[in-house]
């Protein structure tokens, strides 16, 4: 299966409304990554918040996420984020779960 969607010259996808859980793998596998039960939990609140604010939350909003959901603190939440997306939170996190390429901000 090939992602017939539209992306940029980078693989992002032009409209992150047209993403599935299909894509995500295939995106995934674009990016060498076998998604797991973490990668999925952090590409579902992406999509959560995307969808709730029209915007793609900064790394820090992910960060504060994850240190909640797991009772764990920010800095052991930034390395499993890192872990989990070893080329960084834009290049991988954001590409899989549908967003567009953030311009200029935090990557983390």
């Amino acid at each position: 299966m090939s992602i017939d969607v539209d992306r940029d010259a980078e693989g992002y996808l032009v409209n992150p409304d047209d993403w599935t859980g299909a894509i995500a793998l295939e995106l995934a596998q674009e990016e060498g990554i076998d998604l797991t039960e973490p990668h999925w939990q952090i590409l579902q609140y992406i999509r959560k918040y995307y969808g709730e604010h029209r915007v793609i939350p900064d790394v820090r909003h992910v960060d504060d996420y994850l240190a909640t959901a797991n009772s764990i603190n920010k800095k052991e939440a930034k390395k499993i984020l890192f872990d989990l997306f070893p080329y960084g939170y834009v290049k991988q996190a954001c590409k899989i779960s549908g967003m567009r390429k953030p311009r200029a901000w935090s990557t983390g």
